[in-house]
């Protein structure tokens, strides 16, 4: 294996598990602040619409909203076709999201803090390259 995917690799479990940690104080899981963060950039959402969004299996979306639902930070309603769910943010998740990205914001800053804006930029740049790269790949 050539030591820059295992790096990759590592790094990325590395940085979910500090973000689990972040997110602790919050009741909340990375998996459940993605699709959050998703609704809040892109507005309510069909849950076809967030799989795709996320590149995530529907099963595993499908729970994650369904637990996020228990825990009043969203909910579903019928879209135009009844079997479309469209998922947005409750009063409650309303109320809380700017707690949980403040929480998340300052995770993030602390991981680049060492990065001036030139290296910033530079690894947004390779990142973005690579995943142009893994997008082209035929599986």
């Amino acid at each position: 294996m050539n030591p820059l995917f295992h790096e990759i690799f590592q790094t990325t479990r590395d940085i979910t598990n500090k973000l689990n940690s972040c997110l602790k104080e919050h009741d909340l899981y990375s998996s459940q602040w993605t699709i959050l963060y998703t609704i809040n950039k892109n507005g309510p959402m069909s849950l076809t619409d967030i799989w795709k969004y996320l590149k995530v299996e529907a099963p595993t979306v499908t729970r994650t909203v369904a637990r996020l639902e228990q825990l009043d930070w969203i909910v579903r309603t019928e879209g135009e076709d009844r079997r479309e769910k469209i998922v947005s943010f409750s009063e409650e998740g309303k109320k809380k999201f700017p707690d949980v990205l403040a929480s998340v914001l300052q995770f993030e800053e602390g991981l680049i803090e060492t990065f001036n804006d030139e290296e910033q930029q530079q690894l947004l740049e390779l990142i973005c390259k690579l995943k142009g790269r893994a997008n082209h790949w035929k599986s």
